[in-house]
């Protein structure tokens, strides 16, 4: 599988929160950065957290999100994505 969302693409992070595990900070939901890097792919961590064998596998990018006097960059899984923004 392609990756859904390209270098330099605007994303928004999901604003809804998640039930239980999600290596999706709070302080990002809802919030709209730029793809920076695609990291590859991997099981999603939330599913895996569950102790789920057979996590699905999601493209991973970093997304850079400026956030006033500073950046943040986060490793996110593409479902963890809307876009574009």
């Amino acid at each position: 599988m392609s990756a859904r969302f390209a270098l330099g693409a605007c994303v928004r992070a999901q604003a809804a929160a998640r039930e239980g595990h999600t290596r999706l900070p709070a302080y990002l939901r809802g919030r709209i950065g730029s793809i920076v890097a695609l990291r590859g792919r991997y099981p999603l961590a939330d599913e895996r957290a569950r102790g789920l064998r057979d996590a699905r596998v999601e493209m991973v990018y970093a997304v850079q999100f400026s956030l006033g006097d500073h950046d943040v960059v986060a490793d996110l899984w593409e479902s963890y994505l809307e876009g574009p923004a």
